[in-house]
């Protein structure tokens, strides 16, 4: 699964927007250190919710930190990372029904 941050492939090859998709980390309690292994978690979520959308690989790859407070029913805030990016399938040679594939590059 190739996988980047930004909005580009490698070879510029032709590809598909099948959709953005989000996976998390486990829940922490506010204040613990998210560290690289919650991030690589997230990461291997991500590719494995790709995945199951026959995605070849996912562009657009960001983390960010959701969060939750409970205050209201006595329970700790907690935090966890979540990776996002949009799964893309690549485009094959013969293309069906006229439709055009996206490129990016020079």
């Amino acid at each position: 699964m190739q996988v980047s941050r930004s909005h580009r492939l490698e070879g510029a090859r032709c590809h598909y927007l099948i959709g953005r998709i989000k996976a998390c980390a486990v829940w922490r309690a506010v204040g613990t250190a998210a560290g690289e292994d919650d991030r690589l978690a997230a990461l291997q979520a991500l590719i494995r919710e790709a995945q199951d959308y026959d995605a070849d690989a996912i562009i657009g790859l960001d983390f960010e930190v959701d969060g939750v407070s409970c205050v209201d029913i006595g329970g700790a805030p907690l935090q966890r990372v979540a990776a996002t990016g949009i799964a893309v399938k690549f485009a094959q040679e013969r293309l069906i029904g006229g439709a055009r594939p996206l490129r990016h590059g020079p």
